[in-house]
């Protein structure tokens, strides 16, 4: 079985440094992933911007139709979690790898609530 997962997009905003008592600290951002298309054709590009060379023929064709994606990026390793934190910023373009994961918790209404984070 394999769980990997590889995205290229813009950090939403500077990442955090979080520690839970007992627990090793983590590093977490949101990344926008965004796919284009140009209007009632199927999906023609992902992970690209309105500069690249396919979507500024598309645009000469009909509209583009445009999907933003967030996704949740922890970071847990400690030189790779460290870096992060140091240098990502909000706005920055960059590549992240890792494994999907689905949580669960329960927020301060005591709801139960599902997420999905990508582990890098």
């Amino acid at each position: 079985a394999m769980n990997r997962v590889q995205l290229l997009g813009r950090v939403g905003q500077d990442p955090v440094m979080r520690q839970v008592e007992g627990k090793n600290p983590v590093t977490i951002f949101s990344l926008a992933t965004n796919e284009m298309w140009r209007t009632g054709d199927s999906e023609v590009n992902q992970g690209g911007e309105i500069w690249h060379p396919t979507l500024l023929f598309l645009c000469i064709l009909g509209d583009i139709s445009q999907k933003t994606t967030w996704h949740r990026i922890s970071v847990f390793r400690p030189g790779l979690r460290d870096v992060t934190y140091q240098y990502v910023k909000k706005g920055s373009r960059i590549y992240v790898e890792g494994k999907i994961d689905y949580g669960e918790y329960t927020d301060k209404n005591n709801v139960r609530r599902q997420a999905t984070t990508i582990i890098a």
